[in-house]
């Protein structure tokens, strides 16, 4: 069977015979010296014929590869010329992935802002907790809640998390939630975003693990659908404050308690380390920055600040 020619290996070929160095063609195409190299010993088995003499901190192109670069450099030349071109085609385009729940609690009510200020970008947004592959995917930028490591990737906090007790208002008053024991007569709502009601009842309650474990709960893979249980009296829901914005300004959800734990994760801006974005998502990339950093100023509003409103 006939094996395909190695297109990789031919690009890493070319930054080798421009730069003359492994190391220069490395930094070019973000890669370490060690991957070049594995790719021109890819290409040099494929043709069967070595393509450099190797010495000490040097490398000499050999005849035969001088007269292949002369051959194949035009055909790679215009192969990247279309790719440009094909490629400014979505110059006013923006990929933009991000949680569900985030997109339609906190994106959707800001999304006319962004498409104000810049009318001539299309965006498509992606809402899945799926993982993005940016090599595979037709990503540009991506909202994720996590730690913050992603190595390759360039990862800028938008907004750092905590657990905050949520609750309808009549739900509060009807089971009298004064003090954190008092949620031993309350039903847990657990979500897959914040599923730390152990951790948060054994630092604020002095209810014991068989207690706990013993309280009525419904477990949901979406934080919205937990909200929207929390809205309808169906118990009480640990959230980030950023997704309960709306309800609590119109006093359809409540914090009762007024104590909230801090997570080591939070909603993290993500895109590739070293692939330069495109105009539309660096403006894009802008605008989620300088809104973020707004609102982080003006905390009270994100639900940030001790609630004012008591619930007893």
């Amino acid at each position: 069977m006939h094996t395909p020619l190695p297109l990789k290996s031919l690009a890493v070929f070319d930054a080798v015979m421009k730069h003359h160095s492994f190391t220069m063609a490395a930094a070019e195409l973000h890669v370490t010296p060690g991957a070049v190299g594995q790719q021109i010993q890819k290409l040099e088995e494929w043709l069967g014929q070595p393509l450099f003499v190797r010495s000490i901190r040097q490398i000499q192109p050999t005849p035969e590869a001088q007269t292949y670069w002369a051959a194949v450099q035009p055909a790679l030349a215009r192969i990247q010329q279309a790719s440009d071109q094909l490629r400014q085609l979505d110059a006013h385009q923006v990929w933009l992935s991000m949680p569900p729940t985030l997109a339609a609690k906190w994106f959707a009510p800001r999304m006319a802002a962004f498409l104000q200020r810049r009318p001539d970008i299309s965006l498509h947004l992606s809402a899945t907790t799926d993982m993005v592959d940016f090599e595979r995917d037709r990503v540009d930028l991506a909202v994720r809640h996590f730690g913050g490591q992603a190595p390759g990737l360039q990862a800028e906090l938008l907004y750092a998390d905590s657990a905050h007790l949520y609750c309808a208002p009549g739900y509060a008053q009807r089971l009298g939630l004064h003090q954190p024991d008092d949620l031993a007569r309350a039903t847990l709502l657990h979500t897959t975003l914040l599923p730390y009601w152990r951790d948060w009842l054994r630092r604020f309650s002095s209810l014991g693990d068989a207690q706990i474990a013993q309280l009525p709960s419904l477990h949901f893979d979406q934080s919205m659908l937990a909200i929207e249980a929390a809205r309808h009296h169906q118990g009480v829901v640990l959230s980030s404050p950023l997704l309960v914005q709306q309800e609590l300004r119109d006093g359809v959800l409540c914090e009762p308690l007024g104590l909230r734990m801090a997570v080591d994760k939070g909603y993290y801006l993500v895109s590739p380390r070293h692939t330069p974005l495109r105009p539309a998502a660096a403006a894009l990339r802008e605008w989620l920055l300088e809104t973020a950093a707004q609102e982080r100023e003006a905390g009270a509003d994100m639900g940030l600040q001790p609630e004012s409103r008591p619930w007893v």
